[in-house]
């Protein structure tokens, strides 16, 4: 294992815990896996707060649009078997599309690059007014044209990915559901997904949770319906465990995988730019692409009602990540950017030198949180509270014993200053101070802002 990573991985956790704190998350599931071997599989809060039963790392959640890389995968045996074509027709196989439609290829389709509808004119199966589509429902939709020309933008659409899903039902003879799970589902190694629900009883699945912002309260949505004919878009049920088994094969250079190289790399080849974002994001065939450098990264995100996730592989760290939170508060591609961040931080700086050890931990004030952290010779002083804890992050540096200097650090903090740890009678560490603010340990902290102001519960 990389000397750096297991102090990564163990403030990834510490990160992590806080993060869900600091949010009201109901639960989240994590797993870092390294190809040196280290891993972190997290299993933080509760299954369903109706229940209060304890989340664990075999939970099933809903991954949703994660559905659209298995779909994929599928689709790529597919053409490895020579019984279909990137550049087949979705008409060659499906009768009664609309004639522009019927023109849309297999590849367009796997890269939302068909201008079919999202959702369909009545999107409601996402908020739970109806069910979701059926097939004669999703055919029923499929006559009408699509929205934009063919192959001109990126426009994601579920009900395209239904169709290669009909696509692979007509190429195979077989539901969807009974051919995925025997030859991609199974074939992969999984044995805790599934490619739609309802999961089978005794099986341990998670409740989904609304936002508090309408009510002012959670409520729990329940997410064991199945979505039928857009299980392809949108139905796996899966733990982040089988996420990062699953995403890691789609990596070129992986050494175990139901794909050949050639198609993962085509699976990972950036077919569109996604248009009108302030995010820098590409997808491929059934892939979103995001980040740069060593912080480049390849997986899938998925949103169902009541659940989030957002799997990925960083080939620049060697790692793979899947989160799942079953919570609509925050987006995981956001805490997984954190991750990314704090993996690429341990790898830059390196393990700390053994004179740091007494510099790291966690430290409080009234205004919120700090952590030292100890990387090759200096401190991070990163924020735990931010999506990204090293974002605009001081720098101690010139240490010697308990005393040591701000060297990087923005305009507006406390550049050239001097920090130093204070000790308690026993020798323990016991306050910080950066510059002239002091900084103790939770419990004191809390004590002292307990004892001064008037306290809202």
């Amino acid at each position: 294992m990389s000397d750096w990573l297991a102090p990564a991985l163990a403030y990834a956790r510490s990160w992590l815990e806080f993060q869900r704190r600091i949010h009201e998350l109901p639960g989240l599931q994590c797993v870092v896996a390294s190809k040196s071997g280290a891993t972190l599989d997290l299993a933080l809060g509760v299954a369903s707060l109706k229940s209060g039963e304890a989340l664990t790392p075999n939970h099933r959640l809903r991954v949703a649009s994660h559905s659209k890389t298995f779909t994929a995968v599928g689709i790529m045996r597919l053409v490895e078997a020579g019984r279909l074509r990137l550049d087949d027709k979705a008409g060659t196989h499906i009768a009664g599309l609309h004639p522009e439609t019927a023109e849309v290829t297999v590849a367009q389709l796997l890269s939302h690059g068909g201008g079919i509808i999202r959702d369909g004119e009545d999107a409601g199966h996402w908020q739970g007014f109806h069910d979701f589509p059926d097939e004669v429902a999703l055919r029923a939709a499929l006559k009408a044209s699509p929205l934009i020309p063919t192959n001109t933008r990126f426009k994601y659409s579920n009900h395209g990915f239904g169709l290669a899903g009909l696509i692979i039902e007509a190429v195979t003879g077989e539901p969807f559901g009974t051919w995925m799970a025997r030859e991609v589902v199974a074939k992969a190694g999984l044995t805790e997904t599934l490619p739609d629900a309802p999961v089978p009883d005794q099986t341990p699945f998670a409740d989904g949770h609304a936002a508090r912002h309408l009510l002012g309260a959670r409520y729990v949505v329940p997410m064991n319906q199945s979505t039928h004919a857009l299980a392809a878009a949108t139905g796996f049920v899966s733990t982040a465990r089988d996420l990062a088994t699953f995403i890691a094969q789609i990596d070129p250079d992986a050494t175990t995988s139901l794909l050949s190289v050639a198609s993962r790399r085509e699976m990972i080849r950036r077919q569109w730019k996604v248009p009108d974002t302030v995010l820098d994001r590409h997808y491929g065939l059934g892939t979103i692409h995001g980040g740069a450098g060593d912080k480049a990264w390849f997986g899938h995100s998925g949103v169902f009602p009541g659940c989030q996730s957002h799997s990925c592989v960083v080939p620049g760290l060697g790692v793979t990540i899947s989160l799942i939170v079953n919570a609509p508060d925050i987006v995981p591609a956001s805490i997984v950017d954190g991750l990314i961040a704090i993996l690429a931080a341990y790898r830059h700086k390196g393990p700390a030198a053994p004179n740091l050890a007494a510099w790291s931990g966690r430290w409080w004030s009234g205004w919120g949180a700090v952590d030292l952290l100890a990387m090759g010779r200096t401190i991070a002083v990163a924020v735990p509270t931010q999506l990204n804890p090293f974002t605009d992050a001081s720098e101690i540096i010139g240490i010697s014993g308990d005393r040591g200097v701000i060297g990087t650090a923005t305009g507006f903090t406390n550049h050239g200053e001097t920090v130093r740890l204070e000790r308690d009678p026993s020798g323990a560490v016991a306050r910080l101070w950066l510059g002239g603010i002091r900084y103790g340990r939770e419990a004191d902290i809390a004590e002292a802002v307990t004892a001064k102001y008037h306290v809202v519960r």
